[in-house]
């Protein structure tokens, strides 16, 4: 019998609103007026649906541990508070090669020391020092590839660099010097972040495998194979390590843990239930964020979930639309939903805290087509990416927008923050904000 499958897309589209539209810009200081502590209240219960702002009076005032590497070396996928609080008053370039699937990818930015490593539309991967001058540039591709315009993904232990790509190739790279050590393929394309550890790396290809491989020679040592799905995901999976468990989602929305020694399962949740190839198409997860005793993870589909790290059961689950990796700080959890709300959650017991609209500032014409692609946690202040290219950045104590830049008329991806600097990449440059 023949089955029609109807493939719904959602179309990202881009405005123009702004202050500046060069490459260097700058906003005024403002100083934030930090109050008291305040009595956080429950005022939001899990089975209510958002919509609105809650308790957008609240001031919330940070006292968490500040992280300074928060970008390197990270298993757990939380960056929590990081130590940044630029001025955004100055910035430059990394420049490369035009990516022209870029509106596709979810790029980032490998770091080596001060150093950072990307890629440009061929697949040459480039090293810049911390003052924008290229340490070296290599391309490992013969010609037919490099038409292909492969996306690739990094991860380094500071002495290897992992490289897979959309088009199942997979290799490694002395870090200092560029030289190729060992090259692969994969039978299927590889869509996943890559983790290393100890003397191993694990990456999730199309077919939705997690493979564990040798970091010496790319041999692989085991996999471990979950529901193949006809349609496959434009949505990056995510990976996690803890205590030498590998946790990770795959395309129709289920939630894994293995033993990272054997690759046996020891617990498998599925978030989405009866999924159709359309509903499999359509899901977009954020990444997975481990805390002490629980996995946070969020999706397209109204849903947030906290699942217990031990068992896989269900801590709760709460009614927010975000597939943007959510971030954990103490026992606050920040997410933004699709809609433009900022939304605090109790980890405990995923009570909402506060909710406050960070569109506001946008017309009802242009906020229906823009869309948050990620954001990170300072010191005082919050850094949101649009697809339209703004970069929002939001008082902590407030929950309210201070100030709107402008990087591109385009997608620019979620901010990185490395030693007082911040990275945006778009399509043909990293742009570096002090």
């Amino acid at each position: 019998m023949n089955k029609i499958i109807t493939f719904v897309f959602i179309l990202f589209f881009t405005t123009s609103c702004s202050l500046n539209s060069k490459s260097k810009f700058w906003t005024k200081e403002k100083k934030i007026q930090v109050e008291g502590n305040s009595k956080i209240t429950e005022v939001f219960k899990k089975d209510k649906v958002f919509e609105n702002e809650v308790n957008s009076n609240l001031k919330i005032k940070l006292s968490g541990k500040i992280i300074k590497n928060s970008f390197v070396d990270n298993l757990n996928n939380n960056n929590g508070r990081i130590d940044y609080d630029g001025d955004l008053k100055k910035s430059s370039r990394f420049n490369f090669s035009k990516i022209d699937n870029f509106k596709y990818a979810e790029p980032e930015i490998a770091f080596d020391d001060e150093n950072l490593i990307f890629f440009d539309n061929k697949g040459s991967i480039l090293k810049f020092n911390n003052s924008s001058k290229l340490i070296w540039k290599k391309n490992f591709y013969n010609k037919a590839e490099k038409k292909l315009k492969p996306l690739l993904s990094f991860a380094n232990n500071k002495e290897v660099l992992i490289v897979a790509d959309n088009i199942a190739k997979f290799y490694a790279i002395n870090i200092d010097t560029g030289e190729l050590l060992w090259t692969k393929k994969n039978s299927s394309p590889f869509n996943s972040q890559v983790k290393i550890y100890k003397d191993r790396f694990f990456i999730i290809d199309l077919n939705n495998i997690l493979r564990c491989y040798s970091i010496k020679d790319g041999t692989e040592i085991w996999q471990f194979k979950t529901e193949k799905s006809f349609i496959k995901s434009v949505k990056k999976l995510s990976l996690l390590i803890v205590d030498d468990k590998i946790f990770f989602n795959n395309s129709v929305g289920d939630i894994s843990a293995v033993d990272i020694k054997n690759g046996n399962m020891l617990w498998q949740t599925p978030t989405q239930t009866n999924v159709i190839y359309e509903d499999a198409f359509s899901l977009k997860t954020s990444d997975l964020v481990a805390s002490n005793n629980s996995i946070l993870l969020s999706n397209n589909k109204n849903e947030f979930y906290s699942l217990d790290i031990t068992n896989g059961s269900l801590n709760w689950k709460q009614k927010i639309n975000s597939n943007l990796r959510p971030t954990l700080i103490g026992n606050l959890i920040f997410t933004i939903t699709m809609e433009g709300f900022l939304v605090l959650i109790n980890k405990k017991d995923g009570n909402v805290i506060r909710s406050t609209d960070i569109f506001q500032k946008f017309s009802i014409k242009k906020r229906k087509k823009i869309l948050p692609v990620g954001f990170i946690v300072g010191i005082n202040n919050i850094y949101l990416t649009t697809n339209n290219g703004r970069l929002l950045v939001i008082d902590i104590l407030t929950g309210r927008v201070t100030s709107v830049l402008k990087i591109d008329n385009n997608k620019i991806s979620r901010p990185f923050a490395l030693n007082q600097n911040l990275f945006i990449i778009e399509k043909s440059s990293i742009i570096k904000l002090n």
